[in-house]
Protein backbone atom coordinates (compact mmCIF):
# COMPACT_ATOMS: atom_id res chain seq x y z
CA UNK A 1 0.00 0.00 0.00
CA UNK A 2 1.00 3.58 -1.00
CA UNK A 3 0.22 6.79 1.08
CA UNK A 4 0.92 9.83 -0.61
CA UNK A 5 2.82 12.40 2.49
CA UNK A 6 2.32 16.38 2.20
CA UNK A 7 4.44 18.25 4.50
CA UNK A 8 3.26 21.71 5.35
CA UNK A 9 5.52 24.58 7.05
CA UNK A 10 2.93 26.54 9.39
CA UNK A 11 3.43 29.67 11.12
CA UNK A 12 1.71 28.63 14.43
CA UNK A 13 1.36 25.06 15.25
CA UNK A 14 -1.39 24.69 18.03
CA UNK A 15 -3.82 26.74 15.20
CA UNK A 16 -2.92 24.30 12.96
CA UNK A 17 -3.32 21.15 14.91
CA UNK A 18 -6.66 23.03 16.05
CA UNK A 19 -7.72 23.50 12.27
CA UNK A 20 -6.06 20.30 10.90
CA UNK A 21 -7.95 18.08 12.92
CA UNK A 22 -11.51 19.46 12.95
CA UNK A 23 -10.44 19.21 9.09
CA UNK A 24 -9.68 15.96 9.22
CA UNK A 25 -12.20 15.08 12.00
CA UNK A 26 -9.27 13.19 13.76
CA UNK A 27 -6.48 14.38 16.31
CA UNK A 28 -2.69 14.03 15.32
CA UNK A 29 -1.10 10.52 15.67
CA UNK A 30 2.45 11.83 16.51
CA UNK A 31 2.64 15.74 18.13
CA UNK A 32 5.57 17.10 19.02
CA UNK A 33 6.60 20.50 20.49
CA UNK A 34 7.74 21.57 16.78
CA UNK A 35 5.69 18.62 14.58
CA UNK A 36 2.59 17.07 13.90
CA UNK A 37 1.56 14.48 12.09
CA UNK A 38 -1.68 12.57 10.86
CA UNK A 39 -1.75 8.94 9.33
CA UNK A 40 -5.00 9.15 7.74
CA UNK A 41 -6.65 6.05 6.47
CA UNK A 42 -9.79 8.60 4.71
CA UNK A 43 -8.16 9.98 2.60
CA UNK A 44 -5.10 8.07 3.00
CA UNK A 45 -2.32 10.39 3.49
CA UNK A 46 0.56 10.94 5.51
CA UNK A 47 -0.05 14.70 6.44
CA UNK A 48 2.57 16.71 8.26
CA UNK A 49 2.83 20.61 10.13
CA UNK A 50 6.30 21.49 11.29
CA UNK A 51 7.29 25.09 13.02
CA UNK A 52 10.86 25.27 12.56
CA UNK A 53 13.16 28.14 12.25
CA UNK A 54 12.20 31.35 9.87
CA UNK A 55 10.54 28.94 7.30
CA UNK A 56 8.19 30.23 5.26
CA UNK A 57 4.47 28.84 5.71
CA UNK A 58 3.48 26.51 2.85
CA UNK A 59 3.73 22.83 1.22
CA UNK A 60 7.57 22.32 2.19
CA UNK A 61 7.50 18.84 -0.13
CA UNK A 62 5.58 15.96 -1.28
CA UNK A 63 5.51 12.08 -1.26
CA UNK A 64 4.62 8.82 -1.34
CA UNK A 65 5.06 6.66 1.88
CA UNK A 66 5.44 2.95 1.05
CA UNK A 67 4.96 -0.08 3.63
CA UNK A 68 8.11 -2.79 2.07
CA UNK A 69 11.47 -2.66 0.70
CA UNK A 70 10.10 -4.38 -2.22
CA UNK A 71 7.58 -1.04 -2.71
CA UNK A 72 10.51 1.08 -2.27
CA UNK A 73 12.46 -0.90 -4.52
CA UNK A 74 9.92 -0.09 -7.17
CA UNK A 75 9.91 3.95 -6.40
CA UNK A 76 13.58 3.81 -6.83
CA UNK A 77 12.97 2.22 -10.24
CA UNK A 78 10.25 4.29 -11.30
CA UNK A 79 12.99 7.21 -11.11
CA UNK A 80 15.69 5.79 -12.61
CA UNK A 81 13.72 4.15 -15.70
CA UNK A 82 13.19 7.80 -16.52
CA UNK A 83 16.68 9.02 -15.87
CA UNK A 84 15.74 11.37 -13.62
CA UNK A 85 18.31 13.02 -10.48
CA UNK A 86 17.45 11.52 -7.27
CA UNK A 87 19.53 11.34 -3.77
CA UNK A 88 19.50 7.77 -1.48
CA UNK A 89 19.09 8.44 2.38
CA UNK A 90 19.45 4.76 4.13
CA UNK A 91 18.80 4.57 7.54
CA UNK A 92 18.23 8.29 7.65
CA UNK A 93 16.49 9.98 10.95
CA UNK A 94 13.97 12.65 10.26
CA UNK A 95 10.73 13.82 11.22
CA UNK A 96 10.95 11.51 14.39
CA UNK A 97 11.05 8.57 12.10
CA UNK A 98 14.19 6.72 11.00
CA UNK A 99 13.64 5.76 7.56
CA UNK A 100 15.11 4.55 3.96
CA UNK A 101 14.17 7.17 0.91
CA UNK A 102 15.15 8.65 -2.15
CA UNK A 103 14.51 12.24 -3.15
CA UNK A 104 14.03 13.95 -6.78
CA UNK A 105 13.01 17.31 -7.46
CA UNK A 106 10.23 17.90 -9.89
CA UNK A 107 10.64 20.66 -12.88
CA UNK A 108 9.02 23.43 -11.03
CA UNK A 109 11.57 22.74 -8.10
CA UNK A 110 9.44 21.12 -5.56
CA UNK A 111 11.23 18.38 -3.16
CA UNK A 112 9.84 14.81 -3.28
CA UNK A 113 10.75 11.69 -1.20
CA UNK A 114 9.77 8.57 -1.69
CA UNK A 115 9.98 6.53 1.62
CA UNK A 116 9.57 3.44 4.09
CA UNK A 117 9.52 4.33 7.69
CA UNK A 118 11.39 1.83 9.91
CA UNK A 119 10.89 2.77 12.92
CA UNK A 120 11.02 5.98 15.66
CA UNK A 121 13.30 8.05 17.43
CA UNK A 122 13.15 10.65 19.75
CA UNK A 123 13.85 13.37 18.10
CA UNK A 124 13.19 15.85 15.01
CA UNK A 125 16.72 14.22 13.63
CA UNK A 126 18.98 14.95 11.45
CA UNK A 127 19.38 13.07 7.92
CA UNK A 128 23.38 13.79 7.74
CA UNK A 129 25.34 17.37 7.60
CA UNK A 130 23.58 19.94 6.11
CA UNK A 131 25.83 22.86 7.16
CA UNK A 132 26.67 23.84 3.56
CA UNK A 133 23.58 23.25 2.12
CA UNK A 134 20.28 25.66 1.94
CA UNK A 135 17.57 22.86 1.37
CA UNK A 136 14.42 23.19 2.51
CA UNK A 137 13.41 20.50 5.53
CA UNK A 138 15.12 17.17 5.08
CA UNK A 139 14.98 17.22 1.71
CA UNK A 140 18.32 17.86 0.12
CA UNK A 141 18.30 20.78 -2.11
CA UNK A 142 17.42 21.03 -5.54
CA UNK A 143 20.72 21.79 -6.85
CA UNK A 144 22.32 18.58 -4.60
CA UNK A 145 20.10 16.51 -6.76
CA UNK A 146 19.95 17.88 -10.14
CA UNK A 147 23.88 17.54 -9.84
CA UNK A 148 23.75 13.78 -8.30
CA UNK A 149 25.13 11.31 -10.91
CA UNK A 150 21.73 10.26 -13.08
CA UNK A 151 20.72 6.76 -12.75
CA UNK A 152 22.34 4.99 -15.85
CA UNK A 153 18.53 3.10 -16.21
CA UNK A 154 17.43 3.75 -19.71
CA UNK A 155 14.10 4.86 -20.30
CA UNK A 156 11.22 2.28 -21.55
CA UNK A 157 9.64 5.00 -23.81
CA UNK A 158 11.64 7.58 -26.01
CA UNK A 159 9.65 10.63 -24.67
CA UNK A 160 8.84 13.16 -26.88
CA UNK A 161 10.40 16.41 -25.32
CA UNK A 162 13.49 16.59 -23.59
CA UNK A 163 12.47 16.91 -19.50
CA UNK A 164 14.29 19.83 -17.31
CA UNK A 165 15.05 19.95 -13.60
CA UNK A 166 15.25 23.32 -12.73
CA UNK A 167 17.18 23.94 -9.33
CA UNK A 168 15.23 25.81 -6.70
CA UNK A 169 16.53 29.47 -5.15
CA UNK A 170 14.00 28.94 -1.92
CA UNK A 171 15.45 29.86 1.31
CA UNK A 172 16.66 26.99 4.05
CA UNK A 173 13.30 25.01 5.26
CA UNK A 174 14.85 24.32 8.89
CA UNK A 175 17.74 25.71 10.69
CA UNK A 176 20.97 25.71 9.38
CA UNK A 177 22.63 22.11 10.05
CA UNK A 178 18.72 20.56 10.78
CA UNK A 179 16.98 18.16 9.27
CA UNK A 180 13.37 17.52 9.18
CA UNK A 181 10.04 16.25 7.23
Amino acid sequence: MKRFHIHVSVADLADSIRYYSALFAAQPTVVKDDYAKWALDDPLVNFAISRRGDAPAGVDHLGIQVDSEQELAEMKARLASANLPMQEQIGTSCCYAKSDKYWSVDPQGLAWESFQTLGTVPVYGQSRDRSAEAGACCAPAAEAIAAAPKPTAKPTAKPTAKPTTKPTTKAARCAPGSSCC
